[in-house]
């Protein structure tokens, strides 16, 4: 029994209305992940033997935005990293919240249990460029790489056993120049899927939903929303019924798109799989990483 975990990054549960691209019956992967009601606020939770749906809060207990550095530390650890922050910051890792990804992180969590986790995002030559001459890691990197992870970059990509952070490696292909093959969501969901026959945890981070909505683009939200539905709804399609798919995300933004900021909104806690209907009921996204270590059986 193996678990992939979708981290969406800024995807937050908000009304319905036209700044909200999330509310469209064209998503069915989130129709069907909410028992039909699509991911708005009038959605109520579900609970049943095989789906798991519940608004879950990012703010914490503190004041102002919520923000990537601290959220994702706290969603990757268990812990409150903005009050050991004494703020919500971002979107790197605080200094005072590194040691939760290095040291006490998911992944740190389920290798004590036995289990092996793995980062299945892959990243080019530039980023590597970047972060060690900048010492700027993220959340995702800092942890996997601190569990002693060799992060993936071109030449896992040739090999179809990563995936880069868009998909469909069209950006590898349009803007580094990089001699990838272009492939399509149901693609890169066959290629996550085969790895989980070596691994018990799968990570994947798609990063460009906080993307467009910082951008207020209905354009980019709807195009990026495309390729993500076609991907995790056949990642349902293919998996083994008894294989856990896990969804959260650490604040909201694209529910939004009259405003360029993250918001205050809860976030989505999404299970699927087998066995759900005594699974312990979450409050936070602080929750995610002992639900998670339950499910990896």
């Amino acid at each position: 029994m193996s678990v992939i975990f979708i981290f969406i990054d800024g995807v937050g549960i908000g009304p319905e209305g036209e700044h909200n691209p999330m509310v469209n019956s064209r998503w069915k992967s989130l129709e069907q992940l909410t028992d039909g009601q699509g991911l708005y606020n009038k959605s109520e939770p579900v609970t049943s033997d095989f789906l798991f749906f519940h608004p879950v809060d990012a703010n914490l207990d503190m004041d102002g935005l919520p923000q990537s550095g601290t959220g994702q530390a706290s969603l990757f650890s268990g812990k409150n990293a903005s009050k050991i922050a004494g703020r919500h910051y971002g979107p790197y890792p605080h200094t005072a919240t590194r040691h939760l990804l290095e040291s006490k992180s998911l992944f740190h969590q389920v290798i004590e249990k036995g289990f092996k986790p793995h980062f299945i995002n892959a990243y080019p030559d530039i980023f590597f460029e970047k972060m060690n001459r900048r010492n700027r890691w993220t959340c995702t990197t800092l942890m996997a790489s601190s569990a002693g992870q060799k992060l993936n970059g071109l030449e896992e990509v040739k090999k179809g056993v990563s995936i880069t952070a868009e998909i469909i490696q069209d950006a590898w292909r349009n803007q580094l120049n990089l001699d990838v093959k272009k492939i399509y969501p149901e693609d890169a969901a066959e290629r996550l899927v085969s790895q989980m026959e070596y691994y018990d945890l799968l990570l994947f981070e798609y990063y460009l939903t906080d993307k467009a909505g910082h951008s207020m683009s209905r354009e980019m939200s709807e195009s990026i929303l495309t390729i993500f539905d076609r991907f995790i709804s056949h990642i349902l399609s293919i998996k083994k019924r008894e294989d856990h798919l896990v969804i959260c995300s650490d604040h909201g933004n694209l529910e939004d798109l009259s405003i360029k900021t993250h918001t205050r909104n809860p976030v989505p806690l999404i299970i699927e799989g087998e066995n759900l209907s005594g699974i312990k009921k979450a409050q936070s996204i602080m929750d995610v990483p002992g639900l998670i270590k339950d499910l990896l059986k």
